[in-house]
């Protein structure tokens, strides 16, 4: 026998697993996809558990936010942009499912340079070594631009850099999504911490018109983020820092105005799961009425899986 007291299992209370509530169900369980099949089968087919539950309940609230003329933030990093998306939410915007984007500089960059020149991203490691990285003069002169351009005429930043794609009758132009945004007349706003994007290390950085540029858009998000009470919809998109402290801040600053802004959905979608986003745009935001949704996959499956989502559930009799 050994050193050691063992305790005794035959008088352990047990029970019948076949009358125990569980959480999961065969009924709950995925059909198997097939060649062929329709998106709509594709979806219906997903487990109705977890994660595949969530992407289509922030799918039928973006499709209850139209239907109630109530608002659909999407905020954006730039690897959303550098994944091929944008033409996917610009998509979104022209069949009325998107109402705002928001995005910090990098995004703007990186659509403005696919829009030019039809490809963008730089080799930074390699570029890094010798001091060339982020010195493209083209286009540090255009975004730069841009800021002043909308200082004279007092536009919203992300509103001159569409126009000035427009005006310019861009390459890529039917790609880019915020010239696509500038056309529809709805707002892009960009939302630019100094000294975080390439363009600022450029002589024609003008810090004044960036940052009057810059908290012009701030007030035009805010504007958007007032009405979202009572159904609105708020999508985070891979920015892990500016846009989940951004958007917090406009939610503050309209209810403080005396706007009622409860009763809403949020959801952040990203490759890894950070602090900010889920604590300043899934949780703090909701707390006092409506659902916030972490979602972790890459933007270039995620991004067109919910929109396919959203699609189906437009199509949908009411």
């Amino acid at each position: 026998m050994g050193l050691f007291e063992e305790i005794d299992l035959s008088k352990v209370r047990t029970y019948s697993a076949k009358e125990r509530i569980s959480k999961v169900s065969t009924n709950e369980e995925a059909v198997p996809p097939r060649a062929g099949m329709s998106v709509r089968e594709f979806l219906d087919g997903l487990p109705s558990i977890l994660k595949a539950n969530d992407v289509k309940a922030v799918a039928k609230a973006v499709v209850r936010a139209k239907g109630k003329g109530k608002p659909v933030v999407v905020m954006l990093g730039g690897h959303v942009i550098k994944t091929g998306c944008s033409p996917i939410l610009a998509d979104l915007a022209e069949k009325g499912l998107v109402t705002h984007f928001a995005s910090n500089g990098a995004a703007a960059i990186h659509d403005t340079e696919l829009a030019r020149f039809g490809h963008t991203s730089e080799d930074v490691a390699d570029r890094l070594e010798d001091g060339s990285f982020g010195m493209a003069a083209d286009t540090a002169a255009f975004v730069n631009a841009a800021a002043q351009r909308a200082v004279e005429k007092q536009e919203g930043f992300g509103e001159a850099v569409g126009a000035m794609l427009i005006d310019e009758n861009a390459s890529f132009l039917n790609r880019a999504l915020i010239a696509r945004c500038r056309q529809l007349a709805i707002p892009y706003t960009l939302h630019v911490a100094i000294g975080t994007d390439i363009v600022h290390q450029h002589p024609d950085a003008d810090g004044s018109a960036i940052g009057e540029a810059s908290m012009r858009d701030f007030r035009i998000l805010a504007a958007s983020v007032a009405r979202l009470g009572d159904g609105g919809v708020v999508l985070n998109f891979g920015s892990a820092v500016i846009m989940p402290e951004v958007f917090l801040k406009t939610l503050s600053v309209t209810r403080n105005l005396g706007n009622d802004v409860k009763n809403f959905t949020t959801a952040n979608f990203d490759m890894i799961q950070h602090y900010r986003p889920n604590t300043n745009v899934v949780k703090r935001p909701v707390l006092s009425g409506g659902a916030g949704y972490s979602i972790t996959g890459h933007h270039e499956l995620m991004i067109p899986l919910l929109a396919a989502a959203i699609y189906e559930e437009a199509q949908k009799p009411i």
